[in-house]
């Protein structure tokens, strides 16, 4: 159905012209009854960029971070800068010499102490007006009724048992859940958000846009328009849905990779050694692989078979490349855990606010080439199996030296 939408109207009954982005916002102010002036003066710049009502959502916003190192002190900093009305950290771990490396919320004399009550009082400074809390506890200690209070759950640099854990439970309390982790310069963003509707803005196209399924995740439901600047601008509601991390990770590329062989050799091997990491990490019940032989070699091994297991060419998993990956697991750089926890604190807020497409549904980072291609892994593709390309020595291995 095509519509337009009529000018905003206060609750007094007066209605207020707006034919522009300007006389929308200050439309939408006189519509909010519960944001103070001195928020709006506040939040002036984000109010205008994204709206009143997105505000309104995120001021209301109630966020659980689980685990407090770099790349969620980057996440907290930006989530409790945009307002949201509460952010609770749960982390039972102490703070170590090597996180004072890169995360600054923590001191020198913060060793020793909780990590999660080391960081709340600077992360309050940020913020007066966002309720702060702590909570010390040991996460995996918590049933799924302990995520209904939350409007989104993030958890940062835990293990894929841990995370998996998580996951599990904030679907079985339909909450929103990321997972987010850093190593040195790779790193990645998660997301499950069960079933999410948010809604995009655009130049009218001269093809009109159908009430259709878009994609096997994504679904048009429902289209308008409105007037703005001379311009008639198309709003756009649509669906994502999501799948938990446990099938993403055994889920395969979607099929516009696997029906393109150049395609396939452009994806990232980031992707093949995160989920090696992953299978790794469920085996062997330990975080990270030591540097002993036992361990690299069974690294190796998983990698090469989840390369395969993706049907990309065996020639774009170099040597090169896991030993570079190896050798960063379990480090923090401060320019790579800022780069993903303003993405991922931006995909936060996007979702609060029910605007623009959001991460769908695993981003990988790798800092040495300033990249970050977004992989949409589900179980529910039709995947043709293509032939394996030979590999030189006949093993299909690749070796670490």
């Amino acid at each position: 159905m095509d519509g337009t939408v009529p000018a905003p109207t206060a609750s007094n009954g007066t209605t207020f012209p707006a034919p522009d982005a300007a006389g929308q916002t200050v439309a939408s102010i006189a519509q909010a009854q519960t944001i103070s002036a001195d928020e709006i003066a506040l939040y002036d710049r984000q109010i205008r960029l994204w709206g009143v009502q997105a505000q309104e959502k995120i001021r209301t916003a109630n966020i659980l971070i689980v685990s407090i190192k770099a790349l969620a002190n980057e996440a907290a900093k930006n989530l409790v800068l945009a307002g949201v009305g509460s952010l609770t950290i749960v982390d039972s771990e102490l703070v170590t010499g090597d996180d004072l490396c890169s995360q600054f919320f923590i001191s020198e004399a913060d060793v020793g102490k909780n990590r999660a009550e080391a960081a709340a009082p600077q992360i309050q400074k940020l913020n007066p007006r966002v309720n702060v809390k702590v909570i010390t506890q040991n996460i995996l200690l918590q049933g799924p009724d302990f995520y209904n209070p939350y409007d989104i759950v993030i958890a940062t640099d835990l293990d894929f048992t841990t995370l998996m854990t998580i996951n599990a439970a904030t679907r079985l309390s339909n909450t929103p859940f990321y997972a987010a982790g850093a190593h040195g310069f790779y790193g990645y963003i998660f997301a499950d958000l069960i079933s999410h509707d948010y809604n995009i803005q655009r130049d009218k196209p001269n093809m009109p846009t159908l009430i259709r399924p878009e994609s096997a995740t994504r679904s048009i439901l429902s289209v308008s328009t409105k007037k703005e600047s001379g311009k008639i601008i198309e709003m756009v509601k649509k669906r994502e849905l999501y799948s938990p991390l446990l099938l993403a990770n055994s889920s395969p590329l979607s099929p516009e990779y696997l029906r393109n062989r150049r395609r396939l050799k452009l994806v990232s091997p980031l992707l093949t050694c995160l989920r090696a990491l992953w299978d790794w990490q469920k085996e062997s019940g330990a975080t990270l692989p030591s540097h002993q032989h036992v361990d690299l070699h069974r690294f190796t091994t998983l990698a090469t078979e989840k390369h395969r297991e993706f049907q990309l060419p065996a020639d774009t998993l170099k040597s090169e490349f896991l030993r570079s990956f190896l050798q960063n697991l379990g480090s923090e750089l401060a320019p790579v855990t800022a780069f993903l926890g303003g993405q991922l604190a931006q995909d936060v807020i996007n979702v609060l606010g029910k605007r623009e497409q959001p991460i769908q549904n695993l981003l990988l980072f790798n800092g040495e080439e300033s990249s970050a291609p977004v992989y949409a892994l589900h179980p529910i593709f039709d995947v043709p199996i293509l032939p394996q390309v030979p590999v030189a020595n006949g093993s299909g291995q690749i070796t670490i030296d």
